[in-house]
């Protein structure tokens, strides 16, 4: 069986956590520049050009992307045929985050009680999501999630005969009420099926999609397409402003439901949607 040290999880994920802060991912780059191409207003235009150079900066400086260098929040795929040496894979993980944050210099942003609101003082504890999977490899993805954009984001257990126009409309309706204060242009995930809670992590995995990646399954990407059209039809635009850009892109996970319920979360991410992967 393989074996992967602590001390190596802790160096992989602190790595992680500063380059998802300081360098966006090329698909995000590759939608930012498609945006700046086809975007007809001139605010929007100035607004995307800005941001594109912002990018450009930080990656000179080696500085943060955006001053919220958020919640990280990380999914992880662990093989059973895999053996963690010298401790426990939570904590390792932690670790590797207070270390990222530390080394980086990376905003803190996390309280530790959501009433009392003391910040821990090294941006833990991340949310993570396990999986248990075949073989012995160790997945890791990376998602540090600013709050401007997640304070938009929305759930709702729909009917079953609510079916996929009602899909469509909440969808809709949380874009044009969050986008405006999302930061836009934005990237929507979307979670439809299983439980409340099963929705809601999908919504939030389907972030780590690339841009321009469609699920695979033709109605639901048919489902992307349109809500990804409809979305820019509203002329919000770059940050709030009008434009024909307010929606980089939308990915829509699905899973198995019950009979009498049609849970869908749309999890809304920032211009700034940052997301790391590895495998050990």
């Amino acid at each position: 069986m393989k074996k992967i040290g602590v001390q190596q999880i802790i160096d992989q994920v602190a790595q992680m956590c500063i380059e998802a802060n300081t360098f966006l991912s090329d698909d995000m780059i590759w939608g930012l520049r498609r945006a700046a191409e086809t975007e007809e207003s001139e605010n929007g235009k100035e607004i995307l050009a800005t941001m594109l150079s912002n990018f450009e900066i930080a990656e000179n400086k080696n500085i943060p992307i955006c001053q919220d260098t958020g919640m990280v929040v990380m999914f992880v795929a662990f093989g059973q045929d895999l053996i963690i040496e010298g401790g426990n894979l939570g904590d390792a993980l932690q670790a590797g985050v207070a270390k990222g944050y530390e080394d980086g210099y990376l905003r803190k942003s996390v309280v530790s009680d959501p009433f009392i609101r003391t910040n821990t003082g090294n941006n833990t504890p991340a949310v993570i999501h396990y999986e248990i999977v075949p073989g012995d490899r160790l997945k890791i993805k990376i998602l540090p999630k600013g709050f401007g954009s997640e304070n938009t984001s929305a759930l709702k257990m729909l009917k079953p005969s609510d079916g996929i126009a009602g899909v469509k409309d909440f969808v809709l309706q949380t874009v044009e009420k969050g986008s405006p204060n999302a930061c836009a242009p934005i990237v929507v995930g979307v979670g439809v099926g299983g439980t409340m809670e099963k929705a809601a992590i999908m919504a939030k995995e389907a972030l780590t999609r690339p841009l321009g990646k469609h699920n695979q399954i033709a109605h639901v990407e048919a489902l992307e397409e349109y809500l990804l059209e409809a979305s820019n039809a509203f002329g919000i635009g770059p940050m709030g402003l009008g434009g024909t850009n307010t929606v980089l892109g939308v990915n829509v996970e699905v899973f198995p439901t019950h009979i009498a319920g049609l849970p869908v979360a749309v999890n809304i991410a920032c211009y700034v949607n940052r997301h790391v992967e590895r495998e050990l």
